[in-house]
């Protein structure tokens, strides 16, 4: 490898472009206010402890005769689907004229040490899906789980199919063993137990860090380097600042649920190998029966392409979609990409199955 050639006359331009627009980014951070979440009217339909259902309202009265329920993951707050006026899955959902509910999980602390993945899933979720039924006058409802929220509501599928329409799981785990899923690699020699009774619950910063150190270069580095390059821009600074909010805006683990996620999903791998049981119930992925619209990303290293598109491996149904989206965990529903074709391909296999 050759002598790295710096040209002056290159390397003196890129100085003062740095320059000028770190100057300008003075005037542009004094104009910045604090930034807000959330584009979507919604209104309150269930609340239970430190959850609530909500409903959207968009310009128009929804078209669509079965509702949707959003199920989110526990680990980051579920704001990421209507984040702003042009990066959101529920107002381009609502511009369809689905008819669009979201489980709001809250912010878990003390009281909650002990909830378990029944309580989550046969509990909270299934007086969720109750609601959102009796609310929109039906026996059953759609029901669209986002990472953890896909596998739980993969499980919730399977325990009460009576109550489930359609099944749409986004970004999902199903095989937790795959290679590729550093995630998984990396609590494969946790001692849940040991972690969990030290800890109570899991601090949000701790999990926040796990994540972050899975591309650490990328996102620890690069991202704030890039910075510079749209600090004199107010709306792009706006948008960087509200997706570092959304990260760092993350809830504490329940540690209970935590405990079980960690060692049923991620090391015994139960869900597709057989033996897991919520509560009182065994989950077999056989049970779902209804059709299923699986979304999953290319690019997506927290959840490997390989780990989510199995699920058509082991479920009972016979309608079943995946779809690949060429982008990331996070850039499937917040892209510009994703929010011209993601929306619309679960608009239009919802339209399908409605006739």
């Amino acid at each position: 490898m050759g002598p790295i050639r710096i040209e002056p006359a290159r390397a003196f331009e890129e100085a003062m472009t740095t320059q000028r627009k770190l100057a300008a980014a003075v005037a542009t951070l004094r104009s910045l206010e604090d930034v807000e979440f959330g584009v979507s009217e919604k209104e309150e339909v269930y609340r239970e402890d430190k959850l609530v259902v909500y409903r959207y309202k968009g310009e128009r009265p929804p078209t669509a005769k079965v509702p949707i329920l959003i199920v989110y993951a526990l680990v980051n707050r579920p704001y990421m689907v209507d984040l702003q006026d042009d990066r959101s899955l529920v107002k381009n959902l609502l511009a369809r004229g689905e008819d669009v509910y979201l489980i709001d999980w809250g912010y878990p602390d003390g009281a909650d040490r002990w909830l378990t993945l029944d309580d989550y899933i046969n509990g909270y979720i299934g007086r969720s899906v109750d609601a959102v039924a009796q609310a929109a006058g039906v026996a059953k409802i759609n029901v669209l789980g986002i990472c953890q929220g896909g596998a739980f509501s993969l499980c919730f599928a399977a325990m009460h199919p009576h109550k489930v329409q359609n099944l749409i799981t986004m970004v999902t785990p199903v095989d937790f063993h795959t290679p590729e899923n550093m995630l998984s690699n990396w609590v494969q020699q946790l001692d849940a137990d040991l972690f969990v009774d030290t800890l109570g619950n899991v601090p949000a910063d701790l999990m926040n860090l796990c994540y972050l150190m899975l591309k650490p270069v990328r996102l620890f580095q690069q991202k704030y380097i890039g910075l510079v390059d749209i600090m004199d821009d107010k709306v792009e600074m706006e948008n960087f600042l509200r997706m570092e909010k959304w990260i760092f805006d993350s809830p504490d683990q329940a540690g209970e649920a935590f405990r079980q996620f960690i060692k049923d999903f991620y090391q015994g791998n139960k869900l597709i190998k057989g033996g897991l049981r919520i509560g009182s119930r065994e989950v077999r992925l056989s049970d779902i029966t209804m059709p299923v619209l699986n979304v999953f990303a290319e690019q997506d290293h927290l959840v490997p392409p390989s780990a989510s598109r199995v699920l058509g491996d082991h479920i009972g149904t016979k309608d079943y979609t995946p779809i690949a989206f060429r982008g990331g965990h996070i850039g499937i529903y917040v892209s510009g990409r994703a929010q011209r074709e993601v929306p619309t391909a679960i608009h239009d296999w919802l339209a399908a199955r409605s006739r």
